[in-house]
């Protein structure tokens, strides 16, 4: 009976964790602060709590004693903590990068039905008949700032390993500068009309080999030169633009495959959106080009997420396994101590709170440790993956406060977890058994 109740005990307390922890993880910086108040006033304003304050002191004091064993917490949960917030900032660097990519103003014109550039085709007549529609900006000139545009993926030698990687090769028309007005020329200049000359990427130089201005590369079995380097800042520096005339005449494309469209204001989008949908001679999809570059990476970065809770839950798992085993044995190698402080006047709960902080202040000091080691390393770290279009896309890691604050929660709770049994066992361990301990 007394097996029995002892194991529905540990079995209700291990549901309980579970349950804590889950409220843990996803609880706001508001709710952590509340109840660090919480328990920061019962340590101040109470008999127990000051006992426990004092029964810390006493352990903390012993820890460079216990230093190597202590240790094992402190760099198990570092790696947790560093390895999790580097996987989730590979997904938010890459989703950011997308987000950031056009705007709500700026059109994208595709067949209808397409999710992406790819598996779009536009006819040529389709083109006049656009740029009549009401809402899309024009120049100075009267003319309507609409680009057809091609996208063909092509492959390029990458920097770091000279393997062969995807890229985009996108054919644009004259109005594209002004249509995708982020892009800006930052080295050389743009490229001529009818000729084999390209404009890179920032992010396609930095990854791919062959990029710098003056360097000729050969593509679809024709020699290009390249004549300029332009940034956006956004999923566009990861391409190589030309001619679309030229591109579409190297790859034999008699259609296109998108067209940007400058829409005067959210208005102006919605005004033109309407045309399109209102002529049954179009069937294309209209769609801000924020929200379509919003969309190519959904998957990509969910994937990531879960790949990196998962790897993190499996490194959290071993993190705990290590602090039980560090707890019990500082638990068994202070037995005696404890049975003295329970002799003179400390109950169970100062002792249970006591085992408590100082394996959450062990924690704290790995989630620090770990957040630092992730901003140091991989904060602006830039890498590419493949996009929607099959292509690599260029974009940096991207560390931010609310990853840090998620690393720190995550040390915590393994801090709790690894802290609960060993600190229970000392507060049940018999007085007089202990005190037999060597």
């Amino acid at each position: 009976m007394n097996k029995l109740k002892k194991w529905l005990g540990n079995a209700v307390t291990v549901l309980l964790l579970a349950v804590g922890l889950a409220v843990w993880i996803g609880l706001p910086w508001i709710g952590v602060l509340v109840i660090a108040v919480l328990v920061g006033l019962w340590l101040a304003l109470t008999r127990s709590g000051r006992l426990a304050l004092a029964a810390t002191r006493i352990g903390i004091a012993s820890l460079p004693q216990r230093w190597g064993a202590s240790s094992v917490i402190v760099v198990g949960i570092a790696g947790v903590v560093g390895v999790l917030v580097a996987m989730l900032a590979m997904g938010e660097g890459f989703q950011a990068t997308l987000n950031n990519t056009g705007d709500d103003t700026t059109a994208i014109v595709l067949r209808g039905g397409s999710q992406a550039e790819t598996n779009s085709v536009i006819t040529r007549e389709q083109v006049p008949t656009l740029s009549t529609l009401p809402g899309i900006t024009r120049d100075a000139q009267g003319r309507p700032l609409l680009s057809p545009e091609l996208s063909q993926v092509v492959n390029l030698v990458s920097k770091a390993d000279g393997t062969d990687v995807n890229a985009q090769f996108r054919g644009v028309g004259p109005q594209a500068w002004a249509v995708h007005d982020k892009v800006k020329i930052v080295e050389g200049r743009r490229f001529a009309a009818g000729l084999r000359e390209i404009v890179v990427g920032q992010g396609a130089r930095s990854q791919f080999r062959d990029m710098d201005v003056g360097k000729t590369l050969t593509l679809g079995n024709q020699t290009w030169t390249v004549v300029g380097v332009f940034a956006t800042g956004d999923a566009h520096d990861s391409e190589l633009w030309t001619d679309a005339d030229t591109l579409a005449t190297t790859y034999q494309r008699s259609a296109w495959q998108s067209i940007s469209v400058r829409t005067d204001g959210k208005a102006g989008f919605e005004q033109f959106k309407a045309a399109v949908a209102a002529d049954p001679r179009l069937k294309l999809d209209v769609e801000t080009t924020r929200v379509y570059y919003s969309k190519q990476g959904g998957g990509l970065t969910k994937l990531i997420d879960i790949l990196g809770k998962v790897i993190g839950t499996i490194m959290a798992v071993g993190a705990v396994f290590g602090a039980l085993n560090t707890m019990y044995a500082a638990v068994a190698t202070r037995a005696r101590e404890i049975a003295t402080m329970r002799a003179i006047g400390f109950r169970g709960l100062p002792v249970v709170t006591a085992v408590m902080l100082e394996t959450m202040l062990l924690a704290l000091l790995g989630g620090l440790l770990g957040c630092a080691v992730a901003w140091l390393l991989f904060n602006g770290y830039s890498v590419s993956t493949i996009g929607s279009n099959f292509s690599a896309v260029v974009f940096k890691f991207h560390v931010s406060p609310e990853l840090l604050w998620s690393g720190l929660k995550w040390a915590l709770g393994i801090g709790l977890v690894g802290g609960l049994f060993p600190a229970l066992r000392a507060a049940r361990l018999p007085i007089t058994t202990a005190l037999r301990e060597t």
